[in-house]
C-alpha cells in the first residue's frame, strides 16, 4: 500500500467499519496522526493534510540516532524524506535500516522519494545564484521544490559582475511563476531580478564573502533594503525556506491555471 496519510486514515475507517480495530485502537491512531511523541522529538505527521508536504528533519545538532528515529516514524505516514543539513556519516547510518536513500554532499541532503514522483511535476520555478560558490545553497532550494513536485529550471553563475551572462535567459526568467534568487558577496542579484520580471522572487542571501560581508549579514541587508518591488527575502543561507515558499506559490498558481 502507497505509505500516504490518506490511504492509511482510509484504512483504519475501513477497520473500525469491519470490527478489525476496536474503538480505543482507532482513536489512538489517530491521535498519533497529529503528532507522535517520541521523547527527544514530537513528529508531525499531521503536517502533511495541512501543508501538503511531509516534516522535514533538519539534521544540525541532531544525533545520528536521532535523526534514524525521526526519520523511521515520518516513513510510516510518507512515502517522500528530506534531511538538511545533514552528513555522509549520517547517511551511511541510515542507509543501513532504511533502503532507498540518497545523499547530496553539495547540498548537505539525504532524501527518499516515491518511485512515481517524476511522473508529475508542475514546471513554473527558476533557481538563479550569483556565483559558483552559492551552488550549495541553491541545490538545497532545488532540492526542496523538486521534493515537493517541481520540475526547477537551473541557471548558475549569473552575478552581476558579468549581467550579460543573466540577460541571456531573459526570455526564461519572463516565463517563470515564482524565482529563487541565490547570491553572496554585496547580494544585488535579487533587486536586479525582480526589476525585470512580474512574479514573484525570493532572495536568498549567503554567507559567502570576505570579511565586510559579515558572513552573510551584507547581502541580507542589501536585499531587505531594495527598492525593487516584488521582491521577498529569506535568512541567510535559508535554501530550504525559500524552497518551501517557491513550491507552495507554485502550487497555487498551476491548480488557478488549470
Amino acid at each position: 500500500m502507497e505509505n500516504n496519510l490518506n490511504s492509511i486514515i482510509e484504512k483504519l475507517l475501513e477497520n473500525y467499519k469491519d470490527n478489525k480495530l476496536s474503538k480505543e485502537d482507532f482513536k489512538t491512531k489517530i491521535k498519533e496522526i497529529y503528532f507522535e511523541d517520541i521523547g527527544f522529538a514530537k513528529i508531525d505527521h499531521h503536517r502533511k493534510l495541512r501543508r501538503g508536504f511531509m516534516e522535514v528533519i533538519y539534521g544540525a545538532n541532531k544525533s545520528p540516532q536521532q535523526i534514524l528515529e525521526i526519520a523511521k516514524k515520518i516513513l510510516k505516514y510518507s512515502d517522500t524524506l528530506l534531511i538538511t543539513r545533514t552528513s555522509k556519516a549520517v547517511f551511511n547510518i541510515l542507509s543501513e535500516e532504511i533502503s532507498g536513500l540518497n545523499y547530496l554532499e553539495d547540498s548537505q541532503i539525504i532524501y527518499l522519494k516515491n518511485k512515481k514522483h517524476d511522473l508529475d511535476l508542475k514546471e513554473g520555478i527558476i533557481i538563479v545564484c550569483a556565483g559558483t560558490s552559492d551552488i550549495p545553497v541553491a541545490e538545497e532550494s532545488y532540492m526542496t521544490c523538486y521534493l515537493m513536485g517541481n520540475k526547477v529550471k537551473k541557471i548558475f553563475d549569473v552575478g552581476i559582475a558579468g549581467i550579460h551572462r543573466l540577460l541571456s535567459y531573459k526570455d526564461d526568467l519572463l516565463k517563470a511563476n515564482v524565482i529563487i534568487a541565490v547570491a553572496g558577496m554585496e547580494g544585488a542579484l535579487p533587486g536586479l531580478v525582480s526589476s525585470l520580471v512580474e512574479c514573484p522572487v525570493i532572495g536568498v542571501p549567503t554567507s559567502v564573502g570576505y570579511g565586510a560581508g559579515f558572513k552573510g549579514i551584507s547581502p541580507l541587508l542589501t536585499m531587505l533594503n531594495s527598492c525593487s518591488p516584488g521582491l521577498s527575502v529569506v535568512n541567510i543561507d535559508n535554501g530550504f525556506g525559500a524552497g518551501y515558499v517557491a513550491a507552495l506559490i507554485n502550487k497555487k498558481i498551476c491548480f488557478n491555471n488549470k
